[in-house]
């Protein structure tokens, strides 16, 4: 807590610290001698970095996709049209690229266990990083049933029997669970198969979905941008009919909600980086890729969605959950092509599956750092011999099997308000994101850091946070703008329960802890952090071809 007290500084090395802090270019950073300004030394991670290069840089590529971008594009094309669709997917995409680079570069300081929320009590106030810890823990454990939901639901594509969604649920939640359980490096290890596999399918459906745009396909009918032209470029929301423009700019507000939701996960690499090897370099090397993903997975891929599908296509709209929703299964069933869609779910299968897969362990590790700062019981910091957080994951994975809700008819609607829940939750992720990085850039500059001087920084800081920060706002107070033309006590409250529980939080912690937000030259930038050294290793360089083209993908 912070003291109104002045503080008193010294520029000797933190003597009482295990892993005593160094800048990388071996400068002293200013350290307070006082301990009230220190957080404690249970701070030390207990996790153990066993995620190599390899599997960060392919969880960062394609970590948390799921069937939010595979079958929600399409939704998207139905609730905006193709220049709708088009123009949400390149807002919220850069708001998801600003919070990475805020959290990559706090992350390139400070590769610890705990991640922003512990960045937001450390640098903002430790009410603010309790808020956000339950936050983002709460929005990542309702995101394992959901994913896990949409892989049974994709089994329906071959067997339509509901009565085997019950045990099929129950597979993929002992499967789910298995993995994470078993430790980081399975973890690791499935989900560089995943993303293989995930990468491989939307390069795969771009580039079918383009052969078949330009005539290539079994009917060799030229698409073009006909659609763009009829039905048109931009679809109504329907709350508005007798105002054409008003109506169009709501629908696109109502999928800047739904593409916030494809985007959400991008900070998993992140989240790791207390167990991920070489730490710092593999972030930064993997937040400059993820650019390239947002520009070439979302934003080329709603462009080719929009080019093979009207946005008042009548299959588009069936809500199956299945691939025969997809856009590019339509495309390829109207084509002629009758193969590819029984490959597309399958892969679209393992995508949900990999999805769950990483909101348990995102959930779990955040679950583990709430522990080790006091902000959750005591018990979920413990650890096994390897580095396991065991309790933390034990816990979070009882979440996996509200999946069984789905089942149950009389369940389903309750289940439906998890989800949109969780959807708002994760933009008060973004906005914690991007308000710590305010308050870090501040701290930093106040105590003289070059922050340049990290792994990783952005030069477009701190105007990124800023932008952020504003359309964040917006994003959460048009999640539920649709319930106002048609009021409906429920879904007001899905849409809007999120602002003053998140409020209550953290006031509640505030008031119970008397908690001060932190000044810039009280914030600890030194307690508990590793050195370079103690992190980065040197790279081998590559011994012959093979070498090269693998530390070129990877």
């Amino acid at each position: 807590m912070a003291s109104s007290l002045p503080p008193i500084y010294d520029t000797e090395k933190d003597s009482s610290s295990v892993e005593k802090g160094h800048s990388p270019n071996d400068h002293e950073y200013v350290v307070q001698t006082e301990d009230r300004f220190h957080l404690d030394a249970q701070d030390l991670d207990h996790v153990q970095r066993k995620l190599k290069q390899r599997h960060v840089q392919m969880i960062a590529v394609a970590g948390t996709i799921g069937t939010g971008l595979f079958l929600g594009s399409g939704s998207a094309l139905a609730g905006s049209g193709p220049a709708g669709a088009l123009i949400a997917y390149i807002v919220v995409g850069s708001v998801a690229y600003s919070a990475l680079c805020c959290i990559g570069e706090m992350t390139s300081h400070a590769p610890i266990s705990g991640t922003f929320p512990h960045f937001a009590a450390r640098w903002v106030d430790p009410a603010l990083g309790f808020a956000l810890g339950w936050n983002y823990w709460y929005s990542n454990a309702v995101s394992i049933p959901v994913e896990i939901t949409a892989a049974t639901i994709l089994l329906t594509f071959w067997d339509s029997n509901l009565s085997h969604q019950a045990g099929y649920t129950a597979v993929v939640c002992v499967l789910v669970c298995a993995i994470n359980i078993f430790g980081v490096r399975w973890f690791g290890e499935s989900e560089f198969i995943f993303s293989i596999i995930k990468l491989l399918l939307i390069t795969g459906l771009i580039l079918v979905g383009l052969i078949i745009d330009l005539g290539g396909g079994p009917d060799h009918q030229r698409r073009g941008f006909q659609y763009w032209r009829n039905p048109g470029a931009f679809a109504g929301a329907g709350l508005e009919p007798n105002h054409i423009g008003l109506d169009r700019f709501l629908g696109i507000l109502n999928v800047l909600v739904q593409a916030g939701f494809s985007f959400q996960g991008l900070e998993l690499t992140a989240v790791a980086a207390s167990e991920t090897e070489n730490p710092r370099r593999n972030v930064a090397k993997a937040i400059r890729r993820v650019f390239w993903r947002i520009l070439i997975f979302y934003v080329l891929g709603i462009i080719i969605t929009g080019m093979l599908v009207p946005f008042n296509d009548p299959d588009l709209l069936q809500g199956s959950g299945t691939a025969a929703q997809s856009p590019y299964v339509i495309a390829m069933s109207r084509a002629g092509i009758k193969v590819l869609p029984h490959i597309v779910n399958a892969c679209i299968f393992t995508s949900a599956f990999s999805a769950g897969n990483s909101f348990l362990y995102a959930s779990s590790r955040v679950l583990y750092g709430l522990a080790l700062r006091g902000q959750a019981p005591k018990i979920f910091a413990w650890c096994t011999k390897g580095g396991l957080p065991l309790v933390a994951v034990a816990a979070t994975s009882c979440f996996a099997w509200l999946s069984f809700m789905n089942t149950s008819s009389g369940a389903v609607k309750v289940f439906n308000w998890f989800v949109n829940l969780s959807t708002v939750a994760g933009f008060f992720s973004w906005l914690g994101m991007h308000v710590t990085y305010l308050y870090f850039y501040r701290g930093m500059k106040a105590q003289g850091f070059d922050r340049t001087k990290l792994i990783y920084h952005s030069k477009l800081q701190p105007y990124l946070s800023i932008w952020g920060i504003f359309w964040v706002i917006i994003f959460i107070l048009v999640n539920g703008i649709s319930v106002f033309w048609s009021f409906n006590a429920s879904d007001f409250l899905t849409s809007y329960i999120n602002i003053p529980l998140f409020f209550a939080l953290y006031f509640g912690w505030k008031i119970i802890k008397r908690t001060k937000i932190w000044k810039p030259m009280e914030m600890d930038f030194v307690t508990g952090i590793p050195s370079v050294e103690e992190t980065e290793h040197p790279i081998e360089p590559p011994k012959n071809f093979g070498e090269k083209v693998f530390q070129l993908v990877f």
